[in-house]
């Protein structure tokens, strides 16, 4: 029974693939590399416990419709057009600048015309799934490499449409004229414009019907539906499946709705196409890679070194420098997925010489396992380079006063650290921005700021700002690595100054207050009192009690909200008070003029002006005045008064 085998092959499959890619994770690979291992390993080639692949190949096909679809759903019309300098200038740039070096190389070795340009368009396609998240893993997916990287990944995912519908044209099958070829091509584009335009506003109006029902199953058929059904369109215009899933998933993104389909479609995705990696693995023939091990690692550092050349000077028509094209070149330097789908497409029209498909799988499975390990070097030969050309990297007109002091240093200039940077000049604060954004430091130029490019975790770069004379130092920046090093170099260079770091990782808290950081901002904790302090206003606590609980979570590092503390909050004693306002709860701390004594040794209404109307011990409020009561650490007193009397009420159970 063919279901049944189809069935086993798939259990097989991801049976085998759960220890394999938890062992990939654990040595910072990609998944798809353990799929692409559980491939070999189990293919024709290796134990043959699948062997015949074709067994597989709707469950692979059904992979790439579904990721696609998925892949589409991540892109945004609206982002492309944000970003469309830098994904037109520099995406342009690559895709065409790999495929005509390539196409030019295969001329030279006399490979055919359509070959040679086919070839090209497999070797200019990068892999968006494994960049982007070796960039996600290190935190650097918001820094201007990362930025970059992605912008030129989104050219190529648009640019597999037009490729794949090349395909026949570039092949010279389905007709021996070329005007009716080209004809052919106009055609679908038209048809694609068509599905594209009329899809749009079906999605929207659908989408918004399936909404008023409240019901998420109704709103998961008919996302599946819609992808099933573009599909089968795109199939009926002659074109594949996995394209019409493609514009599908572009559709959805397109509306307000695309996040959560998307949030559907994401767990089966991994399912699906890790058996479409899982079936390219069965194909890699172990035996050749081995016999053939010195010609595919020559190949393989011939197409590292050309696209990341390539990729950095694209990067560089953007206006980029040259540290931080290089950075985002070298993370570009493999062959991504898309180039495993369109190598499908096109070895049945007979694009591929013999023997050289092989080659293709193994160069680009190797591409793709050393992808993290390109990422991880990719930064540190960006600033090494850069260190050579730091001498131009900074203009006279940007260079801050010897005599500047008691300035603010600001290491990033994206939104948090433009925020801060208008309100110290709000204040009358001087700032010095860093930031290796180029357009970032022309925007503080314009902003009236003194500005320099470059690493704000570089010595170098802390110094020229006046780092040692300033009085504040802030990492408004979203890379744990660079943070890490800049808290501590920022620390030997200005041992007296305040520096103040933004975070998004809890994790890096400990390890950042080590290095030499005065405070530790961490945004989602900050978001998480700034939510708790508008719930107290909403139960008209006092301004100051707030503000005392909000300090008192800061001063231990958050570590209640990170389950390191025991709430001790003891706000909900008002409720049964029916006194709010001009009320303070103060509590007793150890070493405070009141431990020991009671508000009539104190004279407190004489002294203060304020009136003790309880005090609240062990969650039990006293309301009587006894002859023998003391106040003891920890006992909160209510008081009432106006602001001046409470303030000074205050002084009396604080610590000394």
């Amino acid at each position: 029974m063919l279901e049944l085998g189809v069935l086993r092959d798939l259990a097989l499959i991801v049976g085998l693939a759960i220890p394999v890619v938890a062992l990939a994770q654990r040595l910072r690979l990609p998944a798809l590399v353990g799929f692409l291992l559980v491939g070999v390993f189990i293919g024709p080639h290796g134990v043959a416990l699948i062997a015949e692949p074709e067994s597989v190949a709707l469950l692979a096909e059904l992979g790439v419709v579904l990721l696609l679809f998925e892949v589409g759903l991540e892109l945004s019309l609206s982002q492309v057009l944000r970003w469309g300098a830098s994904v037109l200038v520099a995406g342009a740039g690559q895709v065409a600048g790999t495929m005509a070096l390539v196409m030019a190389t295969g001329l030279a070795l006399g490979l055919p015309p359509g070959r040679s340009l086919f070839y090209g368009a497999l070797a200019a396609l990068s892999s968006t799934a494994v960049v982007s998240k070796a960039y996600a893993d290190r935190g650097e997916l918001d820094t201007p490499r990362g930025r970059d990287a992605i912008a030129v990944l989104l050219f190529q995912d648009l640019a597999i449409v037009p490729l794949m519908l090349l395909l026949p044209l570039v092949a010279g099958v389905g007709t021996s004229s070329p005007a009716a070829m080209w004809a052919r091509v106009a055609g679908g584009l038209a048809a694609m414009t068509a599905l594209v335009v009329g899809g749009r506003l079906a999605v929207r109006w659908t989408l918004d019907r399936i909404v008023e029902t409240r019901n998420p199953e109704l709103f998961t058929l008919c996302v599946a539906f819609f992808a099933i059904g573009t599909a089968l369109v795109a199939s009926s215009a002659g074109f594949s499946l996995a394209i019409g899933a493609f514009l599908a998933g572009l559709l959805i993104s397109e509306s307000e709705y695309g996040q959560q389909a998307l949030s559907d479609v994401v767990p089966f995705r991994a399912v699906f196409s890790g058996v479409f990696f899982t079936s390219i693995g069965m194909l890699l023939d172990l035996p050749f890679i081995v016999g053939q091990a010195p010609l595919l690692l020559g190949m393989l550092l011939v197409l590292v070194a050309v696209k990341a050349v390539v990729a950095t000077g694209a990067i560089l028509l953007r206006g980029r420098f040259l540290e931080t094209a290089l950075a985002s070149g070298v993370s570009l330097a493999q062959v991504g997925e898309f180039s495993f789908v369109l190598a499908a497409a096109g070895s049945p029209l007979g694009l591929f010489a013999e023997g050289h498909y092989q080659m293709f799988l193994s160069v680009a499975a190797l591409s793709m396992m050393a992808t993290p390990f390109l990422v991880a070097v990719a930064r540190p030969i960006g600033l090494r380079v850069g260190a050579l050309t730091s001498t131009r990297s900074v203009s006279e007109s940007t260079r801050p006063s010897p005599q500047r002091a008691d300035h603010a240093v600001i290491i990033g200039y994206g939104l948090a650290g433009r925020y801060l940077a208008r309100m110290l000049q709000a204040a009358g604060i001087e700032c010095v921005v860093i930031d290796q954004n180029s357009e970032l430091v022309r925007l503080a130029h314009n902003d009236g700021l003194d500005a320099v490019y470059g690493n704000g975790a570089s010595r170098t770069l802390l110094e020229h700002a006046g780092a040692a004379r300033a009085r504040l130092i802030v990492f408004a920046i979203a890379s744990p690595l660079e943070e890490r090093r800049g808290v501590a170099l920022a620390r030997e260079v200005a041992p007296g100054a305040a520096i103040v770091v933004r975070t998004r990782y809890v994790s890096a808290i400990d390890e950042l207050m080590r290095f030499g950081a005065s405070e530790v901002v961490v945004e989602e904790f900050e978001t998480s009192l700034e939510l708790f302090a508008r719930a107290l206003e909403s139960y008209e606590i006092p301004a100051a009690r707030i503000a005392h609980e909000l300090e008192a979570v800061r001063s231990e590092h958050y570590g209640l909200l990170r389950g390191r503390e025991q709430p001790d909050l003891t706000l909900d004693a008002l409720k049964h008070l029916g006194i709010h306002r001009a009320l303070e709860l103060t509590e007793v701390e150890e070493g405070a003029p009141a431990v020991g004594e009671s508000a009539t040794s104190l004279d407190l209404r004489r002294v203060t002006g304020a009136v003790q109307v309880a005090v609240i011990r062990k969650g039990q409020a006293r309301y009587h005045r006894e002859a023998d009561f003391h106040y003891e650490v920890g006992d909160t007193a209510v008081l009432v008064g106006d602001r001046a009397a409470l303030d000074r009420a205050a002084e009396m159970f604080r610590g000394r």
